[in-house]
């Protein structure tokens, strides 16, 4: 049965890739690739926090449904999103970078009704980064629907070991290599302290030194919304600090370190240690990934439809198709 899944999804992203194409919008918003990088710059020059937030709405959106842009939709009277999920509540950032693009796009002199919430946020993941690029095919429509069981089951945990962590990444069609290389997202970005606490004050598989300073961070009580950087040495730099601090067992959150066994050796053991002396493979690799994830059950044609605003489904007597 998981072999006939995979085989199906794999299926699905050749029929949608044929649909979606990188010059989409070269006619109907030919300003749109442009809008979107500048906009994305300058939030990122703003808030350098920004460019690992985009990445990580992206994912977040990707892993639950597709990329369908359902992570952006607010919850209302008599509909409930994504955003209050554990993964997600007082966690995900990049909305209003989202909001601004779409108020751009949809002026009279520019495109209205053309391009998609789904669209704008895997060109902006794309852009936010000041490290690999990826072609991203463009056609994407936007759902009309939200998946909250989703978004709490399906999104990998950082307590989980490398097993379940796999098994996350195979429902999605990832190898656990393509685990390995997309974690290195890891290398920017912030972490709550409730999401590490339990590896600085319990795990044996850690530097000391570093244990002890993670925890001047972080204490043993209070303070969960404290945030750190998941990569200690270049916290703003896409760059392969990550897997060189995974060596040394400076691994901030549980799943991360897992991906290098400290005892013994592990299944990716090998992968890890060839990106840490290697930036332009894992570079390469997480392009390649990244593009995969891109495809990750897109809706198409006459599904869903055009989101006039990011956050809410089109009103019934709403004329974009």
């Amino acid at each position: 049965m998981a072999a006939s899944c995979l085989i199906l999804i794999a299926c699905l992203i050749g029929v949608t890739s044929a649909q979606l194409s990188t010059t989409f919008y070269d006619d109907t918003c030919p300003k749109a690739l442009d809008i979107i990088k500048s906009s994305v710059k300058r939030a990122v020059r703003n808030d350098t926090r920004m460019g690992a937030s985009l990445l990580r709405l992206h994912f977040h959106d990707c892993f639950v449904q597709g990329c369908d842009a359902s992570v952006l939709l607010d919850d209302t009277g008599n509909f409930t999103g994504e955003k209050n999920s554990f993964p997600n509540a007082n966690s995900l950032r990049g909305f209003e970078v989202i909001d601004d693009i779409k108020s751009k796009l949809e002026a009279k002199k520019v495109c209205p009704g053309v391009v998609s919430c789904a669209d704008i946020l895997s060109v902006a993941a794309r852009d936010a980064l000041g490290g690999p690029k990826w072609e991203v095919k463009l056609g994407r429509r936007d759902s009309t629907t939200a998946s909250l069981n989703e978004s709490n089951s399906d999104l990998p945990a950082p307590f989980l070991n490398l097993t379940d962590l796999a098994t996350a990444f195979a429902k999605k069609n990832f190898t656990i290599q393509e685990l390995v290389t997309l974690s290195g997202a890891h290398t920017i970005g912030l972490v709550r302290c409730i999401f590490f606490r339990a590896r600085i004050y319990n795990e044996s598989d850690i530097d000391p030194t570093f244990a002890q300073k993670m925890q001047k961070e972080c204490p043993l009580e209070g303070g969960d919304n404290k945030l750190s950087p998941f990569d200690s040495t270049s916290p703003f730099v896409f760059d392969n600090s990550f897997y060189k601090n995974l060596l040394k067992k400076k691994g901030l959150v549980h799943s991360d370190q897992q991906l290098f066994a400290t005892s013994g050796s592990g299944p990716t053991n090998s992968q890890v240690t060839r990106y840490s002396r290697n930036m332009g493979n894992f570079k390469k690799d997480f392009a390649d990934a990244m593009v995969k994830m891109n495809m990750l059950t897109p809706l198409t044609g006459s599904q869903g439809q055009i989101r006039i605003n990011c956050r809410l489904i089109n009103p019934p007597s709403t004329t974009v198709s």
